[in-house]
């Protein structure tokens, strides 16, 4: 299974290669795609990204995970954070959403078992 396109990224709004749902913030891996609901895990700008929110996207067999913290970087992601992925096998990439959808894309077009959690505002 590939890992799905991001076809296009506005402030607050994420499309989906092959996915009917809009998005604001969302979680892509190989073969699927869903919302990101901060609201699960508690995460709020700061401390920022938890392991929470990434276990399900670590547990779909990629080998490298890109995090978007945000257009203006607001998304904090802490070394605990880092840590965690890296313990798990899975390399990771922290960028500004613009070019981590631009490097998740880049990626994913060249097959990689590549995963995502976006951020699209802030």
């Amino acid at each position: 299974m590939s890992s799905p396109e991001i076809a296009s990224l506005s402030w607050g709004h994420m499309k989906v290669k092959g996915c009917s749902s809009t998005y604001k913030d969302c979680k892509v891996w190989p073969g699927g795609s869903r919302a990101w609901d901060w609201r699960e895990t508690g995460t709020d700008h700061y401390p920022g990204v938890q392991p929470a929110d990434l276990d399900e996207v670590l547990k779909k067999g990629i080998d490298l995970l890109v995090i978007g913290r945000g257009m203006s970087e607001a998304l904090q992601v802490p070394s605990s954070t880092l840590d965690f992925v890296k313990q798990k096998g899975v390399d990771v990439k922290v960028l500004q959403t613009e070019k981590a959808v631009a490097e998740y894309n880049k990626l994913a077009g060249q097959g990689a078992k590549v995963g995502g959690v976006f951020h699209s505002t802030c």
